[in-house]
């Protein structure tokens, strides 16, 4: 009787191994098919992903002239520095800025100044972008705001804001364009 009672356990044992099986299978499955779309919700939008660079044809902008575009829904500011300019920033005397970096550490090519145009104190765009703009007190970039000044590298130089504007992620695809992010 015990032979019999063995021999019938086993396949319900199997029966019940299967069942777990595909019962851990089709979780996991469901598991999967509830998670994958909150998970894809945290990827960028296209829109988003289209913004993520921008290409600049810089070549018609003249010396001491400067041009805004948007990137990653920010205003970039890039300069076409004059040889004065160039110089102004490089005299500075980087002990007595606030964020210190000196103009090379800032610029790939002397000429041209690419930085992020938003005030690191409370996030204003300032002015200095327009030949009749107010340039501040160090000839570069004034935030109305609470009074930030920044000199031609775009550094902090009076004012409250904590930091230099920030320089993004470009590089010179050619002597004329510029691929910012």
């Amino acid at each position: 009787m015990s032979s019999d009672s063995s021999s019938g356990d086993k396949p319900d044992q199997t029966k019940r191994e299967f069942l777990y099986l595909t019962a851990g299978a089709m979780g996991a499955v469901a598991t999967g098919a509830v998670v994958w779309p909150m998970v894809d919700t945290m990827n960028p939008a296209a829109d988003t992903l289209a913004m993520a660079t921008t290409e600049v044809d810089v070549s018609k902008l003249e010396p001491g002239h400067s041009v805004t575009v948007m990137w990653r829904g920010k205003p970039v500011f890039i300069k076409h520095r004059t040889a004065e300019e160039i110089a102004e920033a490089k005299a500075v005397n980087v002990a007595d800025l606030r964020d210190k970096q000196t103009d090379e550490e800032r610029v790939q090519k002397p000429e041209w100044l690419v930085v992020v145009g938003v005030c690191t104190h409370l996030g204003c765009v300032p002015l200095g972008q327009k030949e009749t703009d107010a340039k501040g007190e160090f000839d570069g970039w004034f935030c109305p705001c609470h009074g930030s000044h920044y000199d031609s590298s775009a550094r902090i130089r009076k004012g409250p804001a904590p930091k230099n504007l920030a320089v993004p992620p470009y590089k010179f695809t050619n002597d004329t364009t510029i691929l910012i992010g």
